[in-house]
């Protein structure tokens, strides 16, 4: 549930920021402050951060990889993880072309310059056998052990989901013994 409700009302925006008492009993003051509204309604402050991909007639594979660089560039992340990103295969499917590409991250330390455990995102570009090449390219991503498809501008990426992805294979290395 969110912290906050709005309403429009013709003479401006109602505002009920919801509250819980020590008998879990919600309490709802409601007050009128447009400027309020206007900082958290901010279409800025929501967006998800994109890039213009480049059309299909324009697609190749290294233009590919540094449009997923760009893309990449705008998450935000730790300055200390860093990533390999290379082109993985190309594939022929009825209605499009996907080229896939995966991105491997870690986070190196002086005293462990050579890491225990990566994460990997996988992204794919498909170029349209059917629509106009004058469209941009589709491209989702999908996180190691995650099915869910990621879509850029749909999705904001967390550093959470490769932090969860090492921890786990630190977890599993430790169970077992050599």
């Amino acid at each position: 549930m969110l912290p906050f409700s709005q309403r429009s009302r013709s003479l401006g925006v109602l505002v009920a920021l919801e509250t819980i008492d020590a008998n879990n009993t919600v309490l709802t003051p409601l007050r009128q402050d447009k400027n309020l509204c206007k900082q958290i309604l901010s279409p800025n402050k929501y967006e998800m951060e994109n890039i213009d991909w480049i059309s299909c007639k324009e697609f190749t594979i290294d233009l590919g990889k540094e449009q997923i660089e760009k893309y990449i560039s705008m998450w935000e992340l730790n300055p200390s993880w860093l990533y390999s990103l290379t082109f993985f295969q190309e594939k022929d499917v009825e209605f499009h072309k996907q080229y896939h590409y995966r991105a491997l991250w870690s986070i190196p330390t002086p005293r462990t310059p050579i890491t225990k455990a990566t994460a990997c995102v996988y992204f794919v570009i498909e170029i349209s056998k059917i629509k106009p090449q004058s469209l941009p390219v589709e491209v989702f991503y999908v996180v190691e052990s995650c099915r869910l498809r990621h879509r850029p501008g749909k999705t904001t990426f967390r550093e959470k989901w490769l932090k969860d992805i090492i921890e786990s294979k630190t977890l599993l290395q430790e169970t077992i013994n050599f």
